[in-house]
């Protein structure tokens, strides 16, 4: 995941705000002019329109649907497919509006909430109940729960599931005689790290994101806040990313990444440090658990060479996030019960079995269902991961990831609308800290005054 907006707009429907980027207004009126760009055919009233983020998972399943699924059903599908910067705005603004321009789009647990709350979603309970082969009670219950609303509806379905976990170099590990442990805390990480470093040449003792952005430097470094005792904001909306304790983890993190990490961190994101584990350029990764189907590929030079333990804890027995790509269906489309059969294809036991074995079973979108870990196909492809993967996912708790209550659910996000340039802002500013412009402690100073705007309004 991924988010870098940094302009905004304010949409208001139904007494929520959603903060747009100005390109994502720009490109929306764009659009009220032409058509939508990346688009695989030319769409007509018996198409589906699908947007969706450019991620591999993704692109495999946009390759796979002509031969597939509209060969089976004879609905033809016009992907538009957008890196996920592009995607979350032009999904929002499509959605907000209602234009129903899109009749499914990539959503994750963070967007379902706000936008079921704001009636932008189809609640997808009645197609669930006719469709029994698609087997609901198989999806990992903390999935089907964080895209459940407040309204007790389930508005998305999982195309896959992630938490976060830490990934070494065991080959490197052996050289250097460095015992993992099986749940490292964050100092046992940062001397692994600083012993690693170097180990071969140009290699580092370990990436961690940098990059700008809620969904890149953001995510990580609010998993470690979390259980090193810190919080965005308290119970009753207080912000506090001036404490104590969000210091000392905020300055951890920066100094972890500035000592041991990668070269150019602060433009290193979750794609840069794939690449650089991928590359041997580094020792250890702390991120999604879904990054192991592409270090365990069939074609990874890593493959293999990694060892995978749960995310690393301070004062928490567990740090890891919780985080899923789902499939939404727009309030306003007029292809309900077509777009209905996309996403249960695309969320289906049967597309999990098309990807394995076409493709890979370490391909496979996983992380969703429970039956994908009693395959033995699956798991024998995947025993490097998986059973760290399933636990962690179990493990990750939205409501209580930290030491103290929280106003709101969400671990490596706060789930509220205005976190999107909330989460953003306050990114630059640590970014700005990991390349040595500016101290943490002046970074979180203006972090603060970014909070206490939101926190003031919810105050009220």
């Amino acid at each position: 995941m991924s988010e870098n907006s940094t302009t905004t707009s304010v949409f208001r429907s139904r007494g929520v705000a959603i903060r747009l980027s100005a390109t994502a207004v720009a490109a929306a009126l764009l659009a009220a002019c032409s058509g939508a760009g990346g688009s695989t055919t030319s769409g007509g009233d018996d198409t589906l329109r699908v947007l969706m983020v450019n991620n591999p998972q993704m692109v495999e399943l946009q390759k796979l649907t002509a031969a597939n699924f509209t060969k089976d059903t004879g609905i033809k599908v016009d992907f538009t497919v957008l890196p996920e910067n592009d995607a979350r705005d032009k999904i929002s603004q499509d959605f907000s509006n209602q234009a129903g321009q899109y009749d499914v789009a990539t959503i994750s647990n963070y967007e379902v909430p706000i936008f079921a709350k704001t009636h932008w979603l189809h609640p997808l309970d009645k197609y669930i109940a006719k469709d029994p082969s698609f087997d609901q009670k198989d999806i990992l219950e903390p999935l089907t729960k964080s895209l459940t609303a407040k309204d007790g509806k389930i508005y998305g379905e999982p195309f896959y599931g992630e938490s976060s976990f830490l990934m070494y170099r065991k080959d490197v590990f052996a050289q250097k005689k460095l015992t993992m442990p099986k749940r490292p805390t964050w100092q046992q990480v940062a001397d692994l790290a600083a012993k690693a470093d170097g180990a071969k040449a140009g290699m580092k003792g370990i990436c961690l994101r940098g990059l700008p952005g809620w969904g890149e430097v953001i995510a990580p470094l609010t998993t470690v806040v979390n259980t090193m005792g810190g919080t965005w904001f308290t119970k009753d909306w207080q912000p506090k990313l001036t404490s104590p304790e969000f210091t000392k983890a905020t300055k951890f993190y920066v100094d972890l990444v500035r000592k041991h990490g990668e070269a150019g961190a602060a433009q290193s994101g979750y794609a840069e440090c794939l690449n650089n584990l991928t590359q041997g350029k580094t020792a250890m990764w702390y991120d999604a658990t879904a990054a192991a189907g592409s270090l365990e590929a069939k074609d990874s030079p890593v493959k293999g060479k990694i060892g995978y333990v749960q995310a690393p804890v301070d004062k928490t027995s567990n740090s890891g996030w919780l985080y899923t790509w789902a499939w939404g269906m727009q309030k306003a489309s007029k292809h309900s019960d077509a777009a209905w059969k996309f996403i249960s294809w695309a969320s289906s036991k049967k597309y999990e079995q098309l990807v394995g074995k076409s493709i890979g079973w370490a391909n496979v979108p996983a992380g969703k269902r429970t039956s994908t870990y009693k395959n033995a196909d699956y798991v024998r492809e995947s025993k490097a991961f998986s059973d760290v993967t399933l636990n962690a996912i179990g493990g990750a708790q939205p409501e209580n990831p930290g030491t103290q209550p929280r106003p709101t659910l969400g671990i490596q996000f706060v789930g509220i609308p205005e976190f999107t340039d909330l989460g953003t802002k306050v990114s630059q500013e640590i970014s700005a800290a990991i390349a040595g412009r500016e101290s943490v402690e002046e970074a979180l100073k203006k972090s603060q005054v970014l909070a206490e705007k939101v926190a003031k309004e919810y105050r009220k």
